[in-house]
Order: C-alpha cells, then structure tokens, then sequence
C-alpha cells in the first residue's frame, strides 16, 4: 500500500505503529533491565541515554518504510542539529522515543515511548507506550482512543470523565510537580487528589478518565505532547495553551517548544472555535 494511500486508512496506520512503538519500547527496556545507565548531557540540560538514540533510529526507519514520503521529527535528530523540511507534506511525524528520560535513569518506570502523526498543525494519530508497565494508548479521531494492556492482551476504548463533584484529581509531573504557579491555578478549583507521574502517562490519565486535569506551567517540547495530544483529543478532552486556545504543532516556536499549556477532560475544556 502507497504511503500516501495508508494515510486515508488511519485505523490500519495506527496498527503499524502501535507495533513499531512496541518494537521500539522493548528495546528502550534492555537498556533499562541492564542497569547502570549511562547518559549524557545534551546542550538544553536535559539527558540522553543510548536509548534514546537507539529508540529513535529504530523509529525513523520504521516510520520511512510505512509512509515514505512524510518527514519525520525526532527529539534527537533535532538535538544532533538535523533539520526537516516539514513544507513538502501537510503531514509529519513527531518522535519522542524516550519520554521521562529523568524517570528512566531513576529506575522509575514512568517513561515511554512516543509517535504522533501531525496533519496541518493539529495531533491526527497518536501512539504513547510505556514498556516497563506493558501499557500501550492509542488514537487516531473521535471515540477511537484505547488502552491496552500486554498482561491480559485487552484492549480497551477509554474516554474522558465528568468531573466529580466531591472534587478533581489533578495530575502532577515526578520532576516538575511544584510551584507558585500551579498551586496559583488550583486555588480556582476543588481538588480531591493529587496524582503524580512521570512522562506522557499524566496526559494519558486524563484521556483514561483516571484523572481530571494536568496543568503544566514548566518547559516542555512539542514531541513531549502531541502524541498523548492526539489520545486524548481522541477520548473527548483537549490540550490547550493558558489562554485557551488548542495547541498547534510545526515549530513555530524556537527548539519545537510548547506554551505552557493545561490538558483537560471533556466537560472542563474551553469552547474554542479553531475547528479542533
């Protein structure tokens, strides 16, 4: 099947790469199982491990054999100074094949592995594994969001909840889960429980209706987000900047980075009109 025909089939699309994030993923956990990780240092502060870097060429290749003829972005092709022409196709592919690299190095599990599939700006397809825990997400357009789980072989459709009312579950960040300015944004709610996690796996708790809202007020780049973007646009919440509006993808900000932005559950998102 033609690269440019695949994209019109986006359920068997997102198949190939539910496999090759898993394909990836496994890969990231023989590092992980082997124990003393060694990284690095990149130029932005944040590690890498060889990992990441293995992950990622597993998935760029993966990525190129499906649908050749859409550029693909990954976390550490741009870091190693490599640049995409992201004009020759509406589409492009976002790579994160290691997201939580501080949780993996910890030993923590909360780290996984990321594709996204972005047409015109916006999250089309999104795939989020998380090898350690065998936990996979996945979505690629309304009510097609699911969670699969590698003990039972189940998969599952998941969606948003209504907030309860004896008060929200927020999620927080391991790493980044403080501040003046979250405490700020919270004091505008009821909260009932704070819940903390490591990687995309907070933007996937509220997609699964575990949770109700994550704020994040710290620096995070478009890879970190478009795929569990896409999962929960899927399961009826939204991901939006501090002013409301959904958030877009393409570099259109310096290093691929975010605004900081708040991932919502259905009934909590705002009405915006941006066509999302």
């Amino acid at each position: 099947m033609s690269s440019d025909r695949l994209l019109s089939y986006p359920k068997a699309l997102c198949e190939q790469v539910k496999r090759l994030a898993i394909e990836a993923g496994d890969l990231t956990l023989d590092y992980f199982d082997e124990g003393g990780i060694d990284s690095q240092q990149k130029e932005d502060g944040s590690p890498v491990t060889l990992a990441d870097q293995h992950a990622e060429k597993v998935i760029i290749k993966g990525l190129s054999d499906i649908t050749p003829s859409v550029p693909v972005v990954g976390e550490e092709s741009m870091a190693a100074g490599k640049k995409t022409d992201l004009s020759v196709s509406d589409y492009f592919w976002l790579v994160d094949p290691l997201d939580g690299t501080k949780e993996f190095i910890s030993g923590s599990g909360d780290f996984t592995v990321n594709i996204a599939l972005i047409f015109e700006g916006k999250p089309f397809l999104g795939v989020v594994y998380a090898p350690y825990h065998g936990l996979l997400y996945a979505g690629y357009g309304e009510g097609t969001a699911t969670k699969w789980l590698e003990d039972t072989d189940v998969e599952k459709k998941i969606q948003t909840r209504r907030a309860p009312v004896e008060g929200l579950t927020v999620v927080a960040s391991k790493s980044h889960g403080k501040g003046e300015k979250l405490d700020e944004f919270l004091s505008g709610y009821k909260v009932k429980k704070l819940l903390k996690k490591g990687s995309s796996l907070k933007i996937c708790a509220v997609a699964a209706g575990k949770a109700d809202i994550y704020p994040r007020f710290g620096p995070t780049c478009e890879w970190d987000t478009a795929a569990a973007d896409a999962i929960l646009r899927s399961a009826g919440g939204l991901m939006t900047d501090t002013e409301g509006n959904a958030l877009t993808y393409g570099g259109s900000r310096d290093g691929f980075l975010n605004p900081e932005f708040i991932a919502w559950s259905g009934d909590l998102a705002p009405n915006i009109s941006d066509n999302t």
